[in-house]
């Protein structure tokens, strides 16, 4: 299987992806539209994050989102449960190439 590597807009913060998406979900809840998240979700041990990133705790306290403390972007994000088996990786942050022509899954976070 091919990694595929990704990182923030100024580099700071790396990302190392040991599978291949499928699918790109696009979520309307109040942080992932703000952020133009569009995401996969893999099993923590398929990514590698390199770098110190910074994270947000939302809303109901479920995730973490990281970002670059210097350039601003949202990388991934990680469950607060350390037993919950999935994390979501900011596709955006990857070459166009590895997501432009996946199908997307919308979902509705926003509840409406």
């Amino acid at each position: 299987m091919t990694d595929h590597h990704g990182a923030c807009h100024c580099g700071r913060i790396r990302l190392v992806l040991s599978d291949t998406p499928s699918e790109a979900t696009e979520c309307n809840c109040s942080v992932c539209r703000r952020v133009a998240g569009l995401w996969h979700y893999p099993a923590p041990d398929a990514v590698t994050v390199i770098g110190a990133a910074t994270a947000y705790r939302q809303g109901d306290g479920a995730l973490d989102l990281w970002h670059c403390p210097i350039c601003g972007c949202t990388t991934h994000w990680t469950p607060t449960d350390a037993a919950y088996p999935r994390m979501g990786v900011n596709l955006r942050m990857f070459d166009p190439g590895l997501w432009s022509e996946l199908p997307r899954r919308p979902v509705n976070g926003a509840g409406f």
